[in-house]
């Protein structure tokens, strides 16, 4: 008879492991994910406009596929700034 606790044990780790990789992979996605400039102002509550003064200020980086496109914002150059630009919202 095999002791029912390192039936549990094994079962919780797999799950643990399946954990990982959901949280892994997710991450992955994130890094090749774009977002417009609308979508920024949402996530970092800032209006658009003070995204567009901060693209233009180079505060953060934007890029145009074609000229003319929208501007699409990448998701590490969103993330990474998050904390300077709240910084920046309160300066005045």
């Amino acid at each position: 008879m095999t002791n029912p606790f390192e039936t549990i044990h094994s079962e919780i780790q797999e799950v643990k492991n399946l954990i990982t990789c959901i949280i892994n992979q997710k991450k992955e996605e994130e890094l090749d994910k774009f977002y417009t400039i609308e979508e920024a102002a949402k996530l970092l509550k800032l209006s658009k406009q003070s995204i567009l003064i901060k693209i233009r200020k180079g505060i953060i980086k934007a890029y145009e596929l074609n000229p003319g496109d929208k501007k699409l914002i990448p998701y590490s150059e969103i993330f990474s700034k998050l904390n300077e630009v709240k910084s920046l919202k309160y300066k005045r």
